[in-house]
């Protein structure tokens, strides 16, 4: 795409080269990163539940939760990378980029697990 500011780049918007880079960051994260893997195993898992017994309010909260926690992750593995990237010996100040980047991952992660473990009850509450 033409970067306006610089007048760099292509011309053009191309839809599907965009969903092809999207989706190869989503499978680099998957292949590398075992937490997203199990993450996304476990979310795919409660969403079939929820669409199989047609929860559809719950299909979507659960779906917006492991959303929210997926793009938490990668940005954290993408500020882990470029701060890596930038100083590749210790440093006290990318130390604190780092740590807050994982607590925005912790919060989210908990906020999903606790969505999770609400839907799988309710779930297991009323079909059972």
């Amino acid at each position: 795409m033409r970067n306006k500011f610089l007048n760099t780049g292509q011309q053009g918007f191309d839809p599907v080269r965009k969903l092809r880079i999207a989706y190869s960051g989503f499978r680099y994260a998957i292949l590398t990163e075992t937490s997203v893997a199990i993450q996304v195993i476990l979310s795919f898992s409660v969403l079939l539940a929820c669409f199989y017994y047609r929860q559809w309010l719950d299909f979507t909260i659960v779906l917006v939760a492991s959303g929210m926690m997926l793009v938490a992750e990668m940005f954290n593995t993408a500020i882990e990378a470029l701060c890596d990237f930038v100083e590749s010996g210790h440093n006290e100040k990318i130390g604190i980029i780092k740590d807050v980047a994982s607590a925005a991952v912790g919060i989210s992660i908990f906020v999903w697990g606790l969505t999770l473990l609400i839907e799988t009850v309710r779930l297991w509450q009323g079909n059972w």
